[in-house]
């Protein structure tokens, strides 16, 4: 549980500094161009650290699944072999799945307005600007998105259907909330990251008239508020993390 922690603080800290330089540059030095290069690779970890977010997520909603379900081999089953495997298959998904997107905008011509949405780059917003057919684009973005996002999505919530099911076998109330309980961190974790994600791409998608402005509230929320949200959520619910953090903030001898 606390190595996806970690992962999930990592992928979190990904996201932030992948849109750091060019928020940085529009709030200090009034600097509002980009190159195209530069664009392209800040679009690609943008969104290849999203894809990671997402499968952290899910990773962890079979994690609860497992240790509801058979929490006498919770450690068999999740060793640290296994956990580093899930973390590696994790990185070359999100990889291998991005690496198409800025080489199909490569391929593009550029000729009208280059002027983007955001202070960052986001691939439904680059594919708005070439002059030529995005069609292919479009498609494979979709893929993308229902092959990470949507199967990320299902697969969370079938594994959450699976640990009711497990809860409800339990006569006991009392443990049937104590064993719930365990999951509200998770569960706001989710929430706070898959809304505005389904937000943003349904502005995208059929929003085209939509004030900019909404683009740019929903793009900002989706990218900042969960890993702003996430560290509250667990610190809260996790006693051990909570625990070290009060001991760290409490004057020495206290």
């Amino acid at each position: 549980m606390y190595f996806f922690l970690c992962m999930l603080a990592i992928t979190d800290v990904g996201v932030c500094l992948s849109t750091l330089p060019t928020v940085l540059r529009v709030m200090l030095f009034n600097s509002r161009e980009i190159k195209f290069d530069a664009c392209l690779a800040q679009m690609f970890f943008i969104h290849c650290f999203s894809i990671m977010d997402s499968g952290v997520l899910l990773v962890m909603a079979f994690d609860r699944f497992v240790a509801i379900y058979n929490p006498l081999r919770y450690a068999s089953i999740l060793t640290n072999p296994r956990v580093t495997l899930i973390g590696v298959v994790l990185t070359v998904r999100s990889i291998a799945l991005l690496l198409p997107l800025p080489v199909l905008l490569r391929r593009l011509p550029f000729c009208r307005s280059n002027v983007l949405a955001h202070a960052f780059c986001l691939h439904p917003n680059l594919i708005q600007l070439p002059c030529a057919d995005t069609t292919v684009n479009s498609v494979y973005g979709l893929f993308v998105l229902l092959a990470t996002f949507g199967l990320d999505s299902l697969s969370i919530v079938l594994s959450y259907v699976m640990i009711i099911k497990t809860v409800l076998s339990i006569a006991s109330r009392k443990e049937r909330l104590k064993v719930l309980n365990t999951c509200v961190s998770h569960i706001c974790a989710v929430l706070i990251y898959y809304i505005p994600m389904i937000g943003l791409s349904l502005v995208y998608r059929f929003g085209k008239h939509a004030s900019p402005l909404v683009h740019v509230l929903m793009a900002n929320i989706y990218l900042l508020v969960p890993p702003m949200l996430n560290p509250i959520i667990y610190s809260i619910k996790t006693k051990q993390i909570r625990r070290g953090v009060w001991k760290m903030l409490s004057p020495k001898g206290c």
